[in-house]
């Protein structure tokens, strides 16, 4: 979809963007249940929460940087993000709707398991409405994501981008890494 944006980005140097930053090392929280706009999860052990007011980071396994921004590599973790984040986490910064990528970059950006290549996304995988607890269904999206070398000319290889949009309660979870166990974490929410 963003092949050929892909490679003027990466030849023009651009690198014009904002992303929300993981909170400092004094806010992580470790396992246990964490809260966000009155939605509860029960995370599993080991699973650790860095947060600010609108965008949590929850680390679920290796994380070289985990208090680092969206888009940072090598770091198992998912996003949940508030209204400030959705409202411009749309590539070029417009609203996010569902209706593409959650990407709030104007550039080309590093893939998530190696910093060295950039990521594009194709077509959606799957689609449809998803239980977050009791009462609550999220818009569910799942899109295919491709790493090619910074020059375009190489695949260096596929992700799954998967989304949780819940537009009323202004909640939108991103998961690069594929969580198998994210899926049923979200589905056993409760609500405030």
């Amino acid at each position: 979809m963003r092949k050929l944006a892909f490679a003027a980005a990466v030849l023009a140097g651009a690198t014009l963007f904002t992303v929300p930053q993981a909170a400092s090392a004094s806010t992580a929280q470790a396992s246990g249940t964490f809260t966000f706009r009155g939605m509860t999860l029960k995370l599993p052990s080991g699973w650790r929460v860095y947060g600010g007011a609108d965008g949590v980071k929850v680390v679920t396994g290796r994380c070289a940087k985990p208090h680092s921004a969206y888009f940072t590599p090598n770091c198992e973790a998912f996003w949940v993000f508030g209204p400030k984040q959705i409202k411009y986490g749309r590539e070029l910064f417009s609203a996010y709707r569902g209706d593409q990528p959650y990407y709030p970059a104007t550039d080309v950006q590093r893939c998530p398991f190696d910093a060295k290549s950039g990521q594009t996304f194709g077509n959606a995988y799957a689609s449809g409405l998803r239980q977050v607890g009791r009462g609550h269904k999220a818009a569910f999206k799942g899109w295919r994501g491709e790493c090619y070398s910074y020059n375009g000319s190489k695949r260096t290889g596929t992700f799954h981008q998967r989304e949780w949009f819940l537009p009323t309660s202004k909640i939108l979870v991103v998961d690069v890494w594929d969580n198998p166990r994210l899926a049923s974490v979200l589905a056993a929410a409760t609500w405030s």
